[in-house]
């Protein structure tokens, strides 16, 4: 969230940057202040009568010294007690009420990131190999799965209903090869710490990483939505580090794990949808880190060369966008997003959107490192790497050939044991 002292000190500007994201949520700077007064001053009325609570007992020590009669004194003293006890439920009330306010104001964008209303305003920052050419006519990779029997929507939906899939044979053995290629180069050549988290996600972790109370909707619940299934390994992984201090020696903390990953995908109504394209269910490697505040920026820029690095081995043309002010995540600072070539499919598929969210996740979650003796708030970054579904069907349609197999990329041989699938 937000640092209160932030908008205490120049709500107008950030109220300005707010605005470049569109909608409204800048509107809520002006109840947070207000119910920001209402606590201070609540806190400086209480702090007055403790200090009149302590005068006058000693007066009432002193009147008993002396014999007189306290019992005036001391029904004051009472009284002041019994205010001082709602004070602390009023400012208990102001408390949650700001606190709740901030939860639903999103980062503000970063002094670098482009402004501009929607994803047409967002600037190409660079293009990595050239489209493949081909001499016979493409299959997207519906036909091709459905031809080399790489999986079953239809297996899928007998399961589980719409938008689940069930991979079978190579297939299946291809999925398991790019999960544990993907690991692997983050952890052997990137230096990312590889862990295995839990699946279900309690509802504070969700608020740390800021996937509530915005986007409840997009999300499996369960027991009365005390719990939720992981919609993205940021949430557990960057969970790991929650109510921290890390020594600033450790900085930067990084951090890799392979989820499988459950979206409702309840706004996506319209949304290109075909095939893999958009799963309730889907497996992704995720990058998290936790750095300086100085040297967040200088990260994101290595954590999406990470990223692309899984790309370039497979050969596979991208490229790497830069979302505007109008399109970032609701928790995001700046993002880089890096878009496949899919070439069945004729489009640009995002298989990695990289993030840094500032301090914003770390005020959720109470993350801090210290420095100089002083606790300070951490950066938290995190970035695919990558989603699955998307990479899987740039790798299918890439690597068709004309007799309806698929040649193997390099990289993947030792995992697949195989050059060529669906001979």
């Amino acid at each position: 969230m937000l640092d209160i002292r932030l908008l205490r000190d120049d709500p107008e500007s950030i109220k300005e940057r707010l605005k470049t994201r569109g909608g409204d949520a800048y509107m809520l700077i002006d109840q947070v202040l207000e119910v920001d007064v209402k606590r201070r001053e609540l806190e400086t009325e209480k702090q007055m009568l403790q200090a009149d609570r302590k005068r006058m007992s000693k007066e009432i020590g002193a009147l008993r010294s002396r014999g007189e009669d306290t019992g005036k004194t001391e029904t004051e003293v009472r009284g002041i007690g019994d205010r001082i006890s709602e004070i602390g439920k009023e400012a208990d009330a102001a408390d949650k009420k700001q606190r709740d306010l901030l939860l639903q104001i999103p980062n503000v964008p970063h002094a670098e990131c482009p402004v501009g209303a929607d994803e047409d305003a967002n600037p190409e920052i660079r293009v990595w190999g050239d489209k493949p050419t081909y001499d016979f006519e493409l299959k997207d990779h519906v036909a091709l799965g459905d031809e080399m029997k790489l999986f079953s929507f239809e297996d899928g939906a007998k399961i589980s209903g719409s938008g689940f899939i069930v991979f079978h044979g190579d297939g299946a053995k291809l999925q398991r090869a790019l999960i544990q290629f993907l690991l692997d180069l983050q952890t052997e050549q990137h230096g990312y710490s590889e862990v295995n988290p839990p699946l279900l996600i309690s509802r504070d972790c969700m608020v740390g990483t800021g996937q509530l109370p915005k986007f409840e909707d997009d999300m499996y619940g369960l027991e009365d939505n005390a719990v939720f299934l992981a919609p993205t390994a940021e949430v557990p992984v960057t969970n790991l580090l929650r109510e921290s201090i890390i020594p600033v020696a450790d900085l930067p903390v990084k951090m890799t794990a392979h989820t499988a990953c459950f979206r409702r995908e309840a706004g996506s109504a319209g949304r290109e949808s075909k095939g893999m394209i958009r799963m309730h269910q889907f497996d992704k490697v995720e990058l998290v880190a936790a750095t300086h505040p100085d040297d967040s920026m200088e990260f994101l820029e290595k954590l999406t060369g990470h990223a692309e690095k899984a790309l370039q081995l497979l050969g596979l043309h991208y490229r790497v966008i830069e979302l505007c002010t109008g399109d970032i995540g609701f928790s995001s600072a700046k993002t880089y997003d890096i878009e496949v070539w899919a070439p069945g499919h004729g489009a640009y598929l995002e298989v990695s959107s990289c993030s840094s969210f500032g301090d914003y996740q770390a005020r959720r979650m109470n993350l801090r490192f210290k420095e100089e003796k002083k606790n300070r708030f951490c950066h938290t970054l995190n970035g695919s790497g990558t989603a699955l579904p998307r990479l899987y069907v740039a790798l299918l349609e890439t690597y068709q050939q004309a007799d309806g197999t698929m040649k193997v990329p390099e990289a993947l041989i030792p995992y697949l044991r195989k050059e060529i699938l669906g001979a």
